[in-house]
């Protein structure tokens, strides 16, 4: 039976689920504990025309190069003629990626149970059950800990039995997703205050007690609303599912536009019913919004069931991606043969287990922090280690258009391309300079990046490469 092909809305709807079901829902909060209104809006908006130029750079690949299929790692491969350089380069891409989705698949379930607290006021508690040494375990964070796990394997189980339609299991949810923040930003628009916005723009004391102004608040934000927009690449991760690139490339400018305008205007109305002192202690600042709005509590449990239906269909938008990976990979050459095992009804049961085995390293955070600390920290590593394929795309780019490998004739497409693979190329750049701030954080993300070289010759000590 011939596999049936994801078109544009299927697509659209990895793009939107994975970039949204992510960031909004926790980001208000987190971007005002490090700036000011002014700040926040300034850090979108950067990042609005930085990530417009990634989607660029994929959409385009997706349609100059249809044969180079895997995203990334083809890329890689591409920008080298040895054979050897070629193997190592295409397997680095893979492992980066595929370690990145680690931290970032959990952020996302923590993001869900934070949002389940709504229903379940013990997933806050704060009652010490037990303490080994300096360390306590605290009850609502064991309980958290213990939900997180069992929807990522409950997840699993799921794709074991009907892989083959993961496309459409993400969809509704999608779809419930954008109609639910349509009705936020009408119901918040009651609640709109202009006078969260003053002051509009003050320094913002950092954890170290330095004062940020707004260039040091967009260095801060920088990476948080970055992670909003990871998942920009899923339609090109997903090319082998694709009908065609030109579907690639449509739902990867469409899936932006649509992110944008919801992002924009979430974040607007939410500071606009949250005075910034209450938001940037919030854990579900949108329910909090939404129950500002109506009053009386009841609309938070409204909102708050979107919210976790609509996380719920983006962690499994993210374990599909993220399981795609490796198994691609393995049939390339680039990873173990191990990994492109798959059962009778097409699911890659192995490259499955694994990506969430070690998603739940991740939920072990959960422990030892509060929820928008853990939060943070799995958005900040996982984003530091999307940006070496971010980085190595809009480098790729760049050269078939500096080479004119491609564009013979078409000289002004060609200027295009390679204004928009520089600048691409400088915003990722960007993003890893502000990420040295915080080292720990960062010797996390772009370790984790490079342990996988590490791992190289386990992984293939009997490849041949010619």
């Amino acid at each position: 039976m011939k596999e049936q092909k994801w078109g544009l809305l299927l697509l659209t709807a990895f793009v939107v689920g994975n970039m949204v079901g992510g960031g909004i829902f926790q980001l208000p909060a987190t971007l005002a504990q490090v700036a000011s209104p002014f700040g926040i809006l300034a850090s979108w908006g950067i990042t609005g025309i930085g990530v417009f130029f990634l989607a660029i750079v994929f959409g385009r690949l997706a349609i100059l190069k249809p044969e180079l299929s895997n995203g990334p790692q083809d890329y890689a491969a591409a920008l080298f003629n040895k054979p050897r350089a070629k193997h190592i380069a295409g397997y680095s891409m893979v492992w980066g990626y595929w370690a990145a989705n680690w931290p970032s698949s959990a952020a996302v379930i923590i993001s869900f149970s934070g949002y389940l607290s709504t229903f379940f006021p013990v997933l806050k508690s704060n009652r010490v059950l037990f303490t080994i040494g300096n360390f306590s375990i605290i009850e609502g964070n064991l309980i958290t800990f213990l939900v997180s796990s069992f929807l990522l394997w409950g997840i699993q189980l799921i794709l074991q039995l009907n892989y083959k339609e993961a496309g459409k299991i993400n969809l509704l949810p999608t779809i419930m997703k954008v109609l639910g923040f349509v009705l936020f930003m009408i119901v918040a628009l009651s609640a709109f205050q202009s006078s969260h916005f003053t002051p509009f723009s003050y320094p913002v004391v950092g954890p170290s007690g330095v004062k940020h102004g707004i260039l040091g608040q967009m260095n801060s934000g920088a990476i948080s609303t970055l992670w909003a927009f990871i998942g920009i690449e899923s339609a090109i991760m997903l090319y082998n599912r694709a009908k065609s690139g030109n579907d690639v490339e449509r739902a990867t400018i469409l899936g932006l536009v649509v992110a944008l305008v919801i992002y924009i205007g979430i974040t607007i109305l939410t500071i606009g019913a949250l005075p910034m002192k209450d938001l940037m202690h919030s854990t579900s600042p949108l329910v909090d919004a939404f129950d500002r709005a109506i009053g009386g509590g009841n609309g938070r449990y409204i909102l708050a069931f979107i919210a976790c239906l609509a996380l719920l269909g983006s962690v499994v938008g993210w374990v599909i991606v993220t399981t795609e990976v490796p198994f691609i990979a393995a049939q390339k050459g680039y990873m173990p043969e191990y990994f492109a095992k798959t059962t009778p009804n097409g699911c890659p049961v192995r490259s499955l287990t694994l990506t969430n085995l070690f998603t739940q390293l991740f939920l072990f955070s959960i422990l030892s922090k509060t929820l928008n600390q853990a939060f943070m920290f799995g958005i900040e590593v996982s984003t530091l280690a999307y940006l070496v394929p971010y980085l190595i795309s809009s480098l790729f780019l760049l050269k078939i258009a500096y080479t004119g490998e491609i564009f013979k004739n078409e000289q002004t497409e060609r200027k295009m391309t390679i204004f928009v693979s520089i600048c691409a190329f400088i915003y990722s750049c960007w993003v890893v300079i502000t990420g040295t701030a915080e080292l720990v954080t960062f010797f996390l993300g772009i370790g984790l990046f490079l342990f996988g070289f590490v791992l190289y010759p386990f992984f293939h000590r009997s490849t041949k490469i010619i």
